[in-house]
């Protein structure tokens, strides 16, 4: 499979304009903790399969990106950064506007692919943001006028 990637960007009616990869983690924890309660009220260990990896980053990525790695079957490698880009708005002023970046590197599996477009949804609804997902559809999550 070769490299692919989703974005959120956090348009001008998102939620938030801007965000930290830390709080991108935070994010995660939380789909992982709301994920591990619906495991506790149908008696099962769903957590492991809602959300089967470990948050890792390097020395080098500090502060730019980290992946979700898995040692189980069917997953292997998530990278998720966050970045901005310059846009310019109907009106022709250009502005800064922030996005995550969810890239599944040529090594992830389809059940990466599967997860990976989850926590897209998860992130974009969170965040009411654009999501354009890996195969170039675009998902709004922000109030439309």
């Amino acid at each position: 499979m070769m490299a692919t990637n989703a974005y959120i960007k956090l348009v001008s009616s998102s939620a938030k304009k801007d965000i930290t990869l830390e709080e991108v983690k935070e994010l995660l924890l939380y789909y992982k903790n709301i994920t591990s309660k619906t495991g506790d009220q149908l008696d099962w260990n769903y957590e492991d399969a809602a959300f089967p990896y470990e948050i890792k980053e390097n020395e080098e990525a500090k502060g730019k990106w980290f992946y979700l790695f898995s040692n189980q079957d069917r997953y292997r490698t998530i990278i998720i950064g966050v970045d901005k880009e310059t846009i310019v708005s109907d009106d022709g002023t250009e502005m800064e506007q922030t996005y995550i970046q969810i890239t599944l590197p040529e090594s992830s599996t389809f059940g990466d692919k599967g997860k990976a477009n989850e926590f897209c949804k998860f992130l974009a609804k969170k965040l009411q943001g654009e999501l354009h997902l890996f195969n170039g559809r675009i998902m709004y999550y922000y109030p439309r006028k």
